[in-house]
């Protein structure tokens, strides 16, 4: 069966519908009430006093802690969208309306909220909220070598307010609000002033001998952040995290992450897949701003299909998710956010290119169409067939396939500058990957398939999406949402004598509405309603696999925060699956904040999802092995049952200071039980692999604990150990799942100069893994019941120039560690014991990459 579908192009964000005509209000007394976002005093100040400049306004409150801003009316007629244009105008964002960047611009660097290094420099002094700027301050002399100068004299320009440095060099000043300026003087040195910005952490350098003629700025967020306030937790990493390692694509871009691991395949075609809690990536929901993205039949290899430059961020959250996005996460769920073009840079270049022949380009574009249109371009080739063949263990096969590769992502936004926004898009995709012995020509291959063992597959995609949404001004907190996208998915492929062909056709809505419980703010909802619809065709020799898969379904998610310090969110889905009917998807999330930085969080709930057995298994496939369905029921796909699993979480996070400098611990422990799952069985024959249903106990226990800090300025550590006991109900007894390390050790080390260089080292240690037995194999293709323990370890160093110009270099797997005979019986693969499938460890070795970044601003300037 064929499929012609080239996609719908619906799709996207929320929007504010601000459109409003004066709504009067002729009753004295009322009150209106809703969010402002300021850090102080002075903001208070500002916020009430463009308050009662509005007409209808008789008195105006702005409390700090919450952000709550509490009117009361007067007999006159009163407009709100007035009230929140007053107070954007003076450079405060409400929650119906942003403030121009002109007037937060010209906000004293005090009160710019939007920085995270002006809120945490906050806190409550008595019963005032005062700002606090501070740093160190720094002497280098003629050979370059910086040290901590004591003794130094900061002040306010033109006021007596001022301090000095400590024996660490470091100093901490309250705001002041007459000015945004101040001056650095010690005996010896001369004087100069600084305008401080949006930061908190100063780097202030001083030459020996010579008047002040360099200072240094900076505000070092994390490059991970974790929210102590959000009831699920859920870490997001930053581009600058990204920017740690090549990143080429998606699946290259959690080696600095402990929660995810990844792995290889299989040593012949070089797909990857990620591992969360002990469990394979098909486990993970993923999503592309929270839309569906890497499932069905790109599991594995749906990760290459987003570039890493074109990622703005990842959250990652481990465990069970909100029902609103669906009922398949089961191990956790990572969201991928794309460059908006309302607010990407004007141009964005990454070339990469490495040792083993990977030439890589990536093209960002976005423009400012009109006042209200903009439109962004995200284009990424790949070719890796020019460069010939690597064969590094002189196994007779190639290392990486040759692989050429385009994908593009057309996106456009519009804002009307009230309130109403809508963003739609189309993504395509053509990937051609050819690997197997040394000298395999697919064009030979087609006279002679039983010459040279190859394999090749070939993939073309088509995506599309449209977002919108609304905010009912009538309603404070009240908003309705759509979410729709569409997507073919094409692919022929053959490995050796065996050929693997599928399509995918997939559409999905998602209404979700958004309120609360009368005027109470700590009592919330959402609720909507979702459809997911799938059709397959895949043909794995002469057997044909089809099925249509359809699922309606409706959620309710309700949010209870009676106080600051806890919040509970219970959501409960009802979904209909025409193959699996009527089911239920509860989940519950619970948090307790036992201190300013102290949060205890819980979660559990249940999870259900189809598996795609062929495409989630495809390393199989690059292997001599049967594979072998026991099916039981034929009008399920494959004859199998859904896979079913309760996830139940508890993560404790403490922040704290580290000479002045932010850190945090995270503990975490999670549990997962299969009540159904498909089990995919290595262990019974070595020249089998099997599929059925779950007849015992499956489950996954995984703990991990991880501290984050910045030891010295500028140099941040990561240090991370995890524990997965993955056991398996087998045909043959209950056994800890294959190829899963037990114990892994991590540490990542970033360290950047004051002028722009930045290194980064992480090193990852893996302990042993049980391998499928293959003692019913000759001798000479018998492996080993369990792998060793190894270390890998990757660096890179970078430079920048300015804002636009960046290089890199880098080194993966530094100490040249390769797994031995990663394939069995390699000189003969078309024979009964041929198998690429039991890859524990790195299949190839070192290998050192370079490449470039050039950007040009929003605004266009050089």
């Amino acid at each position: 069966m064929k499929f012609n579908l080239f996609g719908l192009s619906l799709l996207t964000t929320f929007f504010h519908y601000s459109i409003l005509s004066a709504q009067d209000i002729s009753h004295a007394g009322d009150t209106v009430r809703f969010q402002v976002d300021g850090v102080c005093d002075m903001c208070k100040e500002r916020i009430e006093d463009a308050a009662l400049r509005t007409v209808g306004v008789r008195f105006a409150n702005w409390d700090i802690p919450s952000k709550l801003l509490m009117v009361v009316l007067s007999p006159e007629p009163f407009d709100e969208m007035a009230l929140h244009r007053n107070i954007a105008s003076v450079g405060h964002d409400t929650e119906k309306m942003r403030a121009p960047d002109e007037a937060y611009n010209a906000l004293h660097a005090c009160c710019k909220y939007r920085s995270e290094a002006v809120r945490n420099a906050h806190r409550v002094v008595g019963n005032t909220v005062l700002g606090y700027i501070g740093g160190v301050v720094f002497e280098v002399e003629d050979k370059g070598r910086s040290t901590p100068l004591p003794g130094a004299n900061i002040r306010w320009l033109g006021t007596n307010e001022g301090t000095f440095t400590n024996a660490e060099g470091r100093f901490e000043l309250p705001f002041n609000a007459g000015t945004e300026e101040v001056v650095v003087s010690f005996v010896g040195f001369g004087s100069d002033t600084i305008e401080v910005k949006e930061n908190f952490d100063l780097e202030i350098v001083l030459r020996t001998g010579a008047q002040l003629n360099l200072v240094e700025v900076t505000y070092r967020p994390r490059t991970t952040e974790v929210s102590f306030v959000d009831p699920i937790k859920v870490q997001r990493i930053g581009e600058k995290e990204l920017m740690k390692a090549a990143c080429c694509n998606l699946s290259e871009s959690f080696e600095t992450t402990p929660s995810v691991d990844v792995s290889f395949t299989d040593a012949v075609t070089g797909a990857r897949q990620i591992e969360m809690l002990g469990l394979a990536s098909p486990y993970v929901q993923m999503t592309r701003e929270n839309m569906p993205d890497v499932r069905g039949l790109s599991a594995i290899y749906g990760l290459t299909y987003t570039a890493g430059p074109w990622v703005e961020g990842i959250q990652v959250n481990k465990g069970m998710g909100s029902v609103v996005n669906g009922f398949e996460s089961i191990a956790g769920q990572i969201n991928v956010e794309l460059r908006k073009p309302e607010c990407s840079d004007q141009l964005y270049l990454n070339l990469y290119t490495n040792q083993m022949g990977r030439i890589e380009g990536n093209a960002n574009l976005s423009h400012q169409l009109s006042e209200h249109w903009s439109a962004g371009l995200l284009l990424h080739a790949r070719n890796q067939k020019l460069a010939g063949e690597v064969d590094r263990n002189n196994d007779g096969f190639m290392d990486m396939p040759g692989n050429e590769q385009y994908i593009g992502v057309h996106r456009w936004k519009y804002s009307s500058g009230q309130g109403l926004e809508a963003q739609f898009g189309l993504k395509g995709a053509y990937i051609d990957d050819i690997s197997g012995q040394n000298g395999f020509d697919p064009e030979e291959a087609r006279d002679n398939p039983s010459g040279l063992w190859g394999a090749r597959i070939t993939t073309r995609r088509l995506e599309s999406w449209f977002k919108m949404g609304k905010v009912f001004e009538e309603r404070p907190g009240a908003s309705l949402g759509l979410q729709v996208a569409a997507l073919y998915h094409g692919q022929d492929a053959y490995f050796g004598l065996r050929s693997y062909d599928g399509e995918q056709a997939s559409a999905y809505a998602n209404l979700i509405y958004q309120g609360t419980v009368g005027e109470e703010e700590h009592h919330r909802f959402k609720t909507g309603a979702s459809f997911q619809w799938d059709q397959y065709d895949e043909r794995l020799f002469a057997g044909v696999y089809t099925r249509e898969e359809w699922a309606p379904g409706a959620f309710f998610e309700y949010t209870w925060q009676p106080a600051e310090q806890f919040t509970a969110v219970a959501g409960l889905r009802a979904d209909h699956h025409n193959m699996f009917g009527p089911f239920l998807t509860p989940r519950l999330h619970l948090r307790y904040t036992a201190g300013e930085e102290t949060v205890l969080r819980a979660s559990a709930g249940r999870g259900q999802r189809t598996a795609s057995i062929f495409a989630e298994n495809i390393g199989a496939m690059a292997s001599s092995r049967d594979l072998v369905v026991h099916s039981r029921d034929t009008d399920k796909p494959y004859g199998l049952d859904a896979e079913v699993a309760w996830n139940y979480g508890l993560n404790f996070t403490q922040g704290f200071l580290l000479a002045r400098r932010n850190g945090a611990l995270s503990l975490d422990a999670y549990y997962t039980n299969f009540t159904n799952q498909v089990v995919v069985d290595y262990v019974q024959d070595p020249q089998e692999l099997h599929f059925y249903n779950l007849d015992g106990r499956s489950r996954s226990v995984s703990l991990q604990a991880q501290l984050d800090a910045e030891l010295l300025a500028r140099w941040d550590v990561r240090l991370a150990y995890r524990f997965n006991d993955v056991r398996v109900g087998y045909q043959l007894g209950e056994m800890q799942k294959p190829l899963v390390a037990r114990h892994r050790a991590f540490i990542n080390m970033a360290y950047e100069t004051p002028n722009t260089w930045k290194f980064d080292l992480t090193l990852n240690w893996q302990g042993a893994k049980r391998l499928p037995s293959t003692v019913t194999n000759p001798p000479e293709y018998r492996r080993q019941d369990t792998s060793p323990d190894f270390l890998l370890a990757n660096a890179q160093v970078s430079k920048s120039w300015g804002e636009h110009f960046e290089i890199y270099l880098g080194a993966e797997n530094l100490f040249n560690f390769m797994q031995a005979d990663p394939i069995i019986s390699s000189e003969d693969p078309f024979g009964p014991y041929f198998d690429s499938s039991l890859v524990w460890g790195p299949v190839f070795g070192r290998n050192v990459y370079l490449g470039l970044r050039y950007r040009i601003g929003k605004g266009g300037h050089h």
